[in-house]
């Protein structure tokens, strides 16, 4: 059973429902902490107390664990709270595309996403939306929504937002994007980035564990990290991999990615203005192994 229909049967999701729209009056959501009284005004997020829908549906291409045979139910929500100067899908993330939605119609798009067959649903960028979330949940719960929710996101979680979420996500995939604090300023607009993200990552270990898989191969609960590899080590892939293999668990699936490409503004960076190379690729593939990590291929995509 997934872990909201716990709190729905014991009446505290609606608590939480309202837990996080107090936080919306001097939002602290996110790492970045605006303190922006979202009713009137916007903070780095660009979002107010409505959630912007950039698209939703059916998704084959996320990792094996989560689209199975019938896909991964995505949500892809706009105006991400990071500014990654690399960011693949800055079209939505970056930009106000798409449109603002009640939570009743996540609601109605969660519903329709299970009738489809899809085995979970995948909330993409959802840290600055989570009050958005929290109340389509317990209105899509009323409903009767029985899918695991994958919390699928940068990484750049304050400690109050995921007291929230404890109990309500139960596959947690969080980016890993770099170990170094210039790297996080220079490249995603946050010199906190490590310090926030380490930090965030035990906390949703400890809140779902290692990730299970059931019978039929399908992620059921836990933590699965993302890590993108970028070139001339940029990311200290190195780091990180020791990172979860000592600070978190060296049974933590890892999703290695080599996917780098130039995008968005990665071309006034001269580091990022080529792709990763294979060597590259296999170098922080052999660190994850060195440090430990068992759960590497489980997660390809």
């Amino acid at each position: 059973m997934p872990a909201y229909r716990r709190l729905l049967a014991d009446g505290s999701l609606s608590e939480r429902v309202e837990r996080a729209r107090d936080m919306l009056l001097a939002c602290d959501l996110c790492g970045r902490r605006c303190g922006v009284d979202r009713r009137s005004r916007l903070g780095a997020c660009r979002t107010g107390t409505l959630a912007r829908l950039a698209s939703y549906g059916p998704h084959h291409g996320e990792e094996a664990v989560l689209r199975g045979w019938a896909g991964s139910g995505t949500v892809f929500f706009g105006s991400c709270n990071l500014h990654c100067v690399y960011c693949q899908n800055a079209d939505i993330s970056q930009s106000q595309s798409g449109r603002l939605t009640m939570a009743s119609e996540l609601a109605e798009i969660m519903l329709w996403l299970q009738a489809r067959g899809c085995h979970n649903i995948n909330l993409v960028s959802p840290t600055h939306v989570v009050p958005m979330i929290l109340e389509a949940v317990a209105e899509a719960a009323l409903r009767g929504l029985r899918l695991p929710l994958v919390y699928n996101t940068g990484g750049y979680e304050s400690p109050e937002a995921l007291t929230l979420l404890d109990g309500v996500i139960d596959i947690y995939m969080p980016d890993m994007k770099c170990a170094e604090a210039e790297v996080g300023l220079r490249l995603s607009g946050v010199g906190d980035y490590p310090a926030v993200n380490q930090e965030s990552v035990r906390a949703m270990h400890r809140q779902v564990g290692d990730l299970v898989v059931d019978e039929n191969g399908l992620a059921r609960r836990g933590l699965l990290v993302r890590h993108l590899v970028l070139p001339a080590g940029l990311a200290g892939s190195e780091w990180i991999m020791r990172f979860l293999a000592t600070e978190v668990s060296p049974l933590t699936a890892v999703n290695l990615m080599d996917q780098y490409r130039p995008a968005h503004r990665a071309a006034e960076f001269p580091e990022l203005r080529r792709h990763t190379t294979p060597e590259e690729y296999r170098a922080a593939w052999r660190a994850a192994e060195d440090a430990g990590l068992t759960r590497l291929g489980l997660c390809s995509r």
